[in-house]
């Protein structure tokens, strides 16, 4: 049983410590020390919700109907592209790159954002209901690999927005600020552009 909780906890963290749309929102929100607490407990529980679907078959479901897959497809392209277009205006302009320059956006937008950059997101789906999934069947204890999945994602964006404001002092500068949201902005479009091929 201890096993496949670490083999759950090795391979979730493999997945999700890759840089994407819900970890850099998370890298912001730690940095500008805005909802922190909010924005982890919604990531660490969304990817539990996920994780124990997958387990539970929706990733066998998922496969068996390709135009669900095409769908989320197409929105997260388009969802991930508008949030790269966001990205670069912040990179562009100035006056948006430093974390007091901006008022605080409200604990609903910000919620709001972090649940459609993680369920528009189908790379998401693919890593955590489908590839997860599909990694703890092959484990005798399938829903201990699940936990040890889930106590990875939690540890991981918990370390990422309590541990962000340290970065502070290298991203007080505005040029630090523009490198990040633009290296946000080509992710973003490198992501929905693979999306829609």
């Amino acid at each position: 049983m201890l096993t496949s909780v670490l083999a759950g906890f090795v391979a979730s963290a493999v997945l999700i410590v890759a840089i994407g749309a819900q970890n850099a929102f998370v890298l912001r929100q730690g940095l500008r020390r805005e909802h922190v607490l909010a924005v982890v407990v919604t990531c660490a529980a969304s990817d539990l919700l996920l994780i124990a679907a997958g387990i539970g078959g929706l990733g066998a479901l998922v496969v068996a109907r390709p135009e669900v897959v095409t769908v989320t497809r197409w929105v997260g392209a388009a969802f991930l592209l508008a949030y790269a277009v966001v990205a670069a205006r912040r990179a562009l302009r100035p006056g948006a790159l430093t974390p007091a320059d901006r008022a605080p956006a409200t604990l609903r937008a910000t919620l709001l954002t972090c649940l459609a950059l993680t369920y528009l997101n189908p790379h998401v789906y693919l890593d955590t209901v489908l590839l997860l999934g599909t990694v703890a069947q092959q484990h005798p204890h399938r829903w201990s690999f699940g936990i040890g999945a889930a106590a990875a994602s939690a540890v991981w964006f918990t370390a990422l927005g309590a541990g962000a404001h340290r970065l502070a002092p290298v991203l007080s500068r505005r040029t630090a600020w523009r490198v990040l949201d633009g290296s946000v902005a080509v992710l973003m479009l490198g992501l929905s552009i693979t999306l829609l091929r």
